[in-house]
């Protein structure tokens, strides 16, 4: 994997663990080397992240619709930013540019992102690996939810494949690349 998108959020959320464990994520990309693709602000998580990346010698390129640089406070150290026009082409340049995806803790964005990605993969879209960064056990209600729909039928039961669900970002980033 060369590149991995990471959905993350605008905020750091109310614990400390948010902030250590994703600034371990950084360390483990860029010592295998993969280039940080996210959504471009310096803000939250996203901010802690691409910095970490920095920090440790990895390359980031950041993605930003033209009206959200005002509202998103823009990385101003990154490797590289591309300006969009609209989400829509964010999501389809994150998308095309990432060898695999990333969800770290984050709010309605985030899960908008994941949610996406996840329908795509189901529909052949992509084949590409998707984690959930399980970080204090954040999407673990979320996998609960998932394995509610197996069970009623609402998701088919291979589907449960679509993701991983990890805690540690290097056995998280061990387990996508087996993926591809």
């Amino acid at each position: 994997m060369k590149r991995i998108c990471v959905f993350a959020g605008s905020s750091t959320g109310n614990d400390p663990v948010f902030i250590e464990k994703t600034k371990a994520l950084g360390m483990g990309l860029a010592a295998k080397n993969v280039e940080l693709v996210y959504g471009g602000a310096k803000s939250g998580l996203m901010g802690v992240l691409a910095d970490q990346v920095l920090d440790s010698g990895g390359k980031v390129t950041g993605i930003m619709p033209s009206h959200l640089f005002e509202k998103e406070i823009v990385h101003p150290n990154i490797t590289k930013m591309i300006e969009v026009r609209t989400m829509h082409e964010r999501k389809a340049k994150m998308s095309e540019l990432a060898d695999g995806f990333i969800a770290l803790p984050g709010g309605f964005g985030t899960f908008e992102e994941l949610f996406e990605t996840v329908s795509w993969a189901q529909i052949g879209l992509h084949t590409k690996p998707l984690a959930l960064y399980n970080i204090a056990e954040y999407y673990t209600p979320l996998v609960q939810l998932i394995e509610h729909a197996i069970r009623t039928g609402f998701v088919p039961e291979d589907n449960r494949n679509l993701f991983i669900d990890a805690n540690d970002p290097f056995s998280l980033l061990n387990e996508m690349e087996k993926k591809v």
